[in-house]
């Protein structure tokens, strides 16, 4: 499980000359194409970072981002460059970084990038604290590790402010306030309705049943599939396995996302009930042990368990592997799990986030709102952020407003005004 604050461990040492402590450089070239191809799709945050040059607004701001690093979010990084701010980067889980990425933001953008994929816990902690050392104004968190590992070095009170993008994080964050120790504003994009209708809900949907598709070549069709948490990532991940032609089970705890499943045609129940009949189970909850035993000893023979959430506690492994006689990998990214009874249940990508470790994370046309959203809350915080509580705070309408007018102009579409009269109505209590 993911600590409340990253443990203490060995400092990062960079390599002499740079900023860097990660793969191999030689890499940047495969990298660079691969961020250049990202861009092309990323039409909105190709529109601020060329405001953005023109103005400079985040001059002399250091930001330290804890973020899956892609090349998606490479385009990010090069965007709050672009703006002026000292950038710096590590990696927020350690089977969604792309090398090659890591060292063309080193060695073509002179980024501070502390990431390698399959880095060790030890080194993911010595990556963060490393970025913390370097006194950033602001944080990009996708998980809230850096924000909250600030707090517990006492490196918080320098900060004018953190984003957090993921549910997760905000969780924890939320606790932080609740407990009166959030000494910084911070701007829940996770909770932005851009964010949600593309990220969550597109992007999930998507990517995660690419990343299944991609470890097990299973065909999805005429299958039952089991999604366990029904907001908007998991309605994202029902939809489109109902489009490839499964059957789709939905298990909430939530009356009102029951509901809201039940009404859009799907059979809803208890996972006790769903566990014997799923061929599929897909954990979208950003909560822990959401799969356990018992529904483990229900699983028919052959089934397949992916967490599509967000850290890889959501499928409850220690109780898997006490129930297994034997572990055994069948396919690069599937881990075979023999029972007792000689039923065999089929773990995807040990348990991680499926759409990044099996995967190729959110496509770039789904990033590009996000990433947009962050670079322009970055700015927010940097004009604004001395004025905030220290609380988690939604994203200003504006900002939202501004990024889903740039996303509908790079589509080619138009949509209509309102009225005076419609305008005066809507503001009037007559």
């Amino acid at each position: 499980p993911r600590p409340e604050h990253v443990p203490a461990g060995r400092a990062a040492h960079a390599r002499p000359g740079n900023q860097f402590d990660g793969a191999d450089l030689s890499l940047a070239p495969e990298g660079q194409s691969r961020i250049e191809w990202a861009d092309s799709q990323m039409p909105v945050l190709a529109q601020v970072r060329a405001r953005f040059e023109r103005e400079t607004p985040l001059r002399g701001i250091g930001v330290a981002a804890c973020l899956h690093v892609t090349a998606e979010t490479a385009n990010l990084v090069r965007t709050l460059v672009a703006g002026g701010a000292r950038a710096a980067l590590c990696s927020a889980n350690p089977l969604s970084v792309q090398d090659d990425v890591a060292a063309a933001l080193v060695v073509d953008g002179g980024v501070e990038v502390r990431a390698s994929r399959g880095e060790s816990l030890e080194t993911y902690a010595a990556h963060v604290r490393a970025l913390l050392a370097g006194g950033p104004q602001i944080t990009i968190d996708d998980g809230a590790d850096l924000l909250v590992s600030a707090h517990s070095m006492k490196e918080a009170d320098e900060l004018v402010g953190g984003i957090e993008e993921t549910a997760t994080g905000l969780v924890r964050l939320r606790r932080l306030e609740q407990a009166g120790e959030l000494r910084c504003p911070v701007l829940a994009v996770n909770e932005a309705r851009t964010e949600r209708a593309l990220n969550d809900r597109h992007g999930t949907g998507q990517s995660a049943l690419d990343g299944i598709v991609r470890a097990s070549h299973m065909l999805l069709a005429g299958h039952t599939v089991v999604v366990i948490g029904y907001g908007w990532a998991g309605q994202g991940v029902a939809e489109r396995a109902r489009g490839a032609g499964a059957h789709v089970v939905v298990c909430e705890i939530d009356p009102l996302s029951a509901l809201e499943a039940r009404m859009a045609g799907y059979e809803v129940m208890p996972l006790l009930e769903a566990a014997e009949r799923g061929d599929l189970f897909v954990t979208v909850t950003g909560s822990r042990a959401a799969i356990r035993r018992d529904h483990f000893e229900r699983m028919k023979d052959g089934a397949l368990l992916a967490n599509a959430g967000h850290f890889d506690v959501e499928i409850e492994l220690d109780e898997l592997r006490s129930l297994a006689r034997e572990i055994r990998p069948v396919r690069p990214l599937v881990d075979q799990y023999v029972l007792e009874d000689g039923r065999r249940l089929n773990l995807l990508a040990s348990g991680r986030v499926v759409n990044l470790a099996a995967g190729e994370g959110h496509p770039a046309a789904v990033m590009d709102v996000s990433f947009a959203l962050q670079a322009l809350c970055v700015e927010e915080l940097v004009r604004h952020g001395a004025g905030l509580d220290p609380k988690v705070l939604p994203v200003p309408p504006a900002i939202d407003h501004e990024v889903g007018r740039l996303k509908l102009l790079s589509l080619g579409v138009r949509i209509d005004e309102p009225t005076p009269d419609q305008e005066g109505y809507r503001e009037s209590w007559l």
